[in-house]
């Protein structure tokens, strides 16, 4: 039989197992990236920063669903990617990492960059295997495919010993994409469960990052109609339910926004579906424990960890939720009575919070026009933002303190052509330029939109010159503070000194923007982010990223922190947030980072 080049083989096996993309910083000799170059059916990204790539490769991953490729080298370049990662790790992205090992005949005795990798990354890899034989190297990349999209997805790694890559392969024969398995809960567990939303009093349907496949959007919404029942998102789920729906009621957690947290509180009974119900989505709901919960997941690691369910259905949640409502007969009087009850909640969120250009601390009639000169606000610049959104678009969100607002229906509502990418519970800074850059090199017919924090930006300014030369065409938000929010805000809350939290000198961000090739602009009023906006769409129309600053003010902080701090008042641009009493003490962070 032929042989074929190592590094041949395994392009050549990740394209046929239904990888399209590889990203990486190029080999010293030529590696996966040149042989994945030579394939018609991969394309290459090439970063400045590993760091960069595996975030990259998050924003790939979440837009398609299919495994994104990280090629890395052992020592320093494996270890850059880690904090993205962890991100990874966290969000249940699905990333085939795929390095190399050094000679064997020299661990242990000072070899060149040789670092224990599976170690490293134990605690964030579904599986970590070391190909140590030629004959094992296509085996390998197609099971480590298989593990990223099955069961729960998520990263796995495969080191590649240097003698094999210095050995010859027999070419793969074409096998075809390996399969995302669809399995269905057993029959008892779902009588269980359909008797128990027959009888409750107000169910309420809460949709994670588990929840991505158009199956299962299908299936929460027939669900959510059938009982007139509140939905709620992760962070990581949102877009699995159209927020202009009459039952969508937002985020959870740290991010419901009043008075929705009422109907949280109000539930008897919570569906679960595709969600590790972490920390984030349970702060603020103080009830939580009291619920009987439904608990849908592909993977059993799922179950018992936040709460006990009361049924427990593994499988995969578009085909759980089809069986669900498979002879799910609820009272017609209830479901209505729900339906309405939503809706009055839905209003009230909408006056207190939406903000469709014109911030609602603003005397407007709701008919009158923007005020051009009226100082912008996050919620009013985000409402502009979103008068964007005309066609399908992808936005991507840090979790710095002021882009939080962001995470708040309705101050900024994802409807069914708008697609979402956040970070996991980790919240790493700089994360949203560089998976802004996956995001939009995977489908660059939509939009792609990045909110961020001026931390943020600073933190990733390298991703800008991967953007130029794939030309994605990102338009980024900047809420600047000047300097880290989150840490500012507790500071001030504890009374501690702040100066450390400020930037002292000026941003890189604007020059590394112009060197590659961009645009950006700094705006304080409606009027110029408005002519800002109308610039950025066709700066980014010419495959060029346009950056919108718009300086912020400390006070402007999220309700959901808010309440978090226990000063669920609104306040005013201009004046500080109102601190808690001093002797409180101070929250650790809520998955926020500095930005």
């Amino acid at each position: 039989m032929t042989q074929s080049p190592p590094w041949h083989v395994a392009a050549t096996a990740l394209a046929d197992a239904g990888c399209d993309v590889v990203i990486g910083l190029p080999s010293d000799e030529p590696g996966l990236m040149d042989a994945a170059e030579a394939q018609d059916r991969m394309r290459v990204i090439g970063v400045r920063d590993q760091r960069v790539g595996a975030c990259a490769a998050i924003g790939h991953a979440t837009s398609t669903g299919r495994p994104a490729v990280l090629a890395v080298e052992s020592g320093p370049s494996f270890a850059n990617t880690l904090t993205g990662l962890l991100e990874a790790s966290s969000l249940g992205a699905p990333i085939v990492v795929v390095t190399t090992r050094v000679p064997v005949d020299e661990i242990g005795r000072g070899a060149f960059q040789y670092t224990d990798q599976a170690g490293m990354a134990a605690s964030l890899t579904k599986w970590r295997f070391l190909v140590e034989r030629p004959q094992q190297l296509v085996w390998a990349l197609r099971r480590a495919v298989h593990l990223a999209v099955n069961g729960s997805p998520g990263v796995v790694l495969v080191e590649i010993a240097h003698e094999v890559l210095h050995a010859t392969v027999e070419p793969p024969a074409a096998q075809g994409p390996v399969r995302r398995l669809r399995s269905a809960a057993a029959p008892e567990d779902v009588r269980a469960a359909r008797e128990l939303l027959t009888t409750a009093r107000l169910p309420v349907l809460l949709a994670g990052g588990g929840c991505a496949t158009p199956h299962a959007h299908a299936g929460l919404r027939r669900l959510a109609e059938a009982l007139g029942a509140p939905v709620f998102t992760t962070a990581a789920g949102r877009g699995a339910f159209d927020e202009q729906h009459p039952l969508a009621c937002g985020l959870v957690g740290l991010y419901t926004t009043p008075p929705a947290d009422g109907l949280l509180a109000d539930a008897d009974v919570v569906v679960a579906v595709g969600s590790r119900l972490e920390e984030t989505a349970r702060m603020g709901w103080d009830s939580f424990g009291s619920k009987r919960l439904i608990h849908i997941d592909a993977t059993p690691d799922a179950f018992l960890a936040a709460l006990e369910p009361a049924v427990a259905l593994l499988g995969d949640a578009g085909v759980v939720l089809d069986q669900l409502l498979e002879g799910l007969v609820p009272s017609p009087e209830a479901t209505t009575g729900r339906a309405a009850h939503v809706s009055s909640v839905r209003e009230e969120m909408a006056r207190r919070y939406a903000s469709p250009g014109v911030d609602a601390d603003q005397d407007a009639a709701p008919d009158a026009a923007p005020d051009p000169d009226a100082a912008l606000t996050v919620r009013s610049a985000l409402g502009l933002l979103q008068e964007t959104f005309d066609a399908p678009t992808t936005v991507v969100q840090e979790n710095g303190l002021h882009d939080m607002w962001g995470y708040h229906f309705p101050v900024l509502t994802v409807g069914e052509d708008t697609r979402v990418i956040v970070p996991g519970e980790q919240t790493m800074v700089g994360f949203g330029l560089p998976a802004a850059v996956g995001a939009a090199v995977a489908d660059p017919a939509r939009r792609t939109v990045l909110v961020c924090g001026d931390g943020a930006l600073e933190m990733s300014t390298s991703a800008l010159a991967t953007a130029a030369e794939q030309r994605c065409g990102i338009t980024v938000l900047v809420l600047d503070n000047q300097g880290y929010g989150w840490p500012r805000l507790l500071r001030t809350t504890a009374g501690a000194d702040i100066g450390a939290t400020r930037f002292r000198a000026p941003s890189l961000g604007p020059a590394a923007v112009l060197a590659s090739g961009g645009w950006t602009t700094v705006v304080t009023t409606t009027g110029e982010l408005r002519a800002a906006l109308a610039e950025a769409a066709k700066v980014t129309a010419d495959g060029r990223t346009a950056v919108i600053t718009v300086p912020v003010d400390d006070g402007d902080v999220p309700v959901g922190v808010r309440g978090l701090l226990g000063t669920p008042e609104e306040h005013t641009p201009g004046t500080p947030a109102t601190a808690a009493p001093a002797s409180a003490s101070a929250p650790r962070s809520p998955g926020a980072r500095p930005s």
